[in-house]
């Protein structure tokens, strides 16, 4: 896993695309590093296949981050979004996050939605600061070495 270069982050050439089969092997190192229960690189290639919006944010030419929404009915679900734990704290996981409402609007989505940990509270301010609300609770949502945790469900409702 790559760490930040020693220069200011907004020198770095930065860009979003959409995400191929080919970066799925580095998706996969991100999803080990950041989560107990990642996602398996079948979870992203089965979303690839059905259409979700999926796309990489690329540093240098390498992924250090990246989105799965699903769009359909007026509505958008984001199913995940990881920013690279060498890269956090710099803004990316905001950027990335504007990136993914712009293309649920693309879609005509009027609301979107998505659970998180109770216990990410890192990801619950990001969310909370870009005008997604608390909508309910999933008890026993996640996989958790004590047996299960609650997922917030949030919700933003859109004007695009």
């Amino acid at each position: 896993m790559s760490a930040i270069p020693e220069f200011p982050i907004h020198e770095i050439a930065h860009c979003l695309r959409p995400m191929i089969e080919a970066d799925l092997p580095r998706i996969h190192r991100i999803e080990l590093a950041s989560y107990e229960y990642p996602w398996t690189p079948g979870n992203f290639s089965d979303s690839l296949s059905a259409g979700y919006s999926m796309w990489v944010h690329e540093a240098d030419g390498e992924v250090i981050g990246y989105y799965a929404m699903m769009a359909a009915a007026g509505e958008a679900h984001i199913l995940n979004l990881t920013i690279a734990p060498s890269w956090r704290g710099h803004g990316l996981g905001r950027d990335l996050l504007e990136h993914c409402l712009a293309r649920a609007c693309d879609h005509r989505a009027e609301s979107v939605f998505l659970e998180v940990r109770t216990s990410n509270v890192v990801a619950i301010a990001l969310y909370h600061s870009n005008g997604f609300v608390d909508l309910a609770f999933r008890r026993a949502y996640y996989p958790s070495r004590d047996g299960r945790e609650d997922a917030l469900i949030m919700t933003r409702e859109l004007t695009c």
